[in-house]
């Protein structure tokens, strides 16, 4: 994992992407957001080396935004879909890493999710014609992560995050067929001090998403 930062000063906000998600793409939740933005690139997206065999693991890519948050000095942190995962079981071994976590279209809690073709992690979101060939491309090196993640869970056991006291923002999807709503009413629910929104689709509803998260992190 490779990260960049924008921005400057305090507060410093740790962001991570979906799998699939181009540089630019990356960068959109936090559009903004005052302060430092340091922004993960995964390996096999962007200009990053591919991913090692058997990278593909919640608590190994968890690992990796710890690191990162340790070494830019990031106090809140924001996941997207794969990384919001990975945001979960950091914070199932260490509830106290961030001071505000916002989580959008988490996919998968404690129970695994189906097996996913490159063709459905493509097309599924929908998008102009532009968008569906810059996923096609980034699907293109994915093939690792699509055979390994499904059965994998987040956390094996939700009442962990319980220990989290940190506030915690959650954004789901009502139409969006590979992050169901289900998993983000639980994961919002699993946290004392959870807080849950919803729109129909993040890719039409992106001015929505970003007004409540710029909100969140602001308060």
């Amino acid at each position: 994992m490779t990260h960049r930062s924008f921005g400057s000063g305090a507060p410093v906000t740790l962001v991570g992407h979906g799998l699939g998600a181009t540089p630019g793409e990356a960068r959109l939740p936090t559009s903004g957001l005052p302060g430092t933005k340091v922004v993960v690139t995964l390996p096999s997206h962007g200009d990053a080396p591919d991913a090692p065999e058997g990278y593909w693991n919640y608590r190994r890519i968890a690992a990796d935004l710890r690191e990162a948050a340790r070494e830019t000095g990031a106090t809140r942190a924001v996941g997207v879909s794969l990384t919001a995962g990975a945001l979960l079981a950091l914070l199932a071994d260490e509830p106290d890493a961030f001071d505000q976590v916002v989580l959008l279209l988490p996919a998968v809690l404690d129970e695994p999710r189906r097996p996913l073709g490159r063709e459905e992690a493509i097309t599924a979101v929908g998008g102009p014609p532009d968008y569906q060939a810059e996923r096609r491309r980034a699907f293109a090196r994915l093939d690792g992560a699509l055979a390994e993640l499904p059965g994998q869970v987040a956390v094996t056991d939700r009442a962990v995050l319980a220990r989290v006291t940190a506030p915690v923002l959650v954004i789901g999807a009502t139409e969006d067929p590979l992050h169901p709503e289900d998993v983000a009413k639980q994961v919002a629910a699993a946290f004392p001090n959870g807080r849950l929104e919803l729109v129909p689709s993040w890719t039409t509803h992106r001015a929505e998403v970003r007004g409540w998260l710029l909100d969140f992190l602001r308060g």
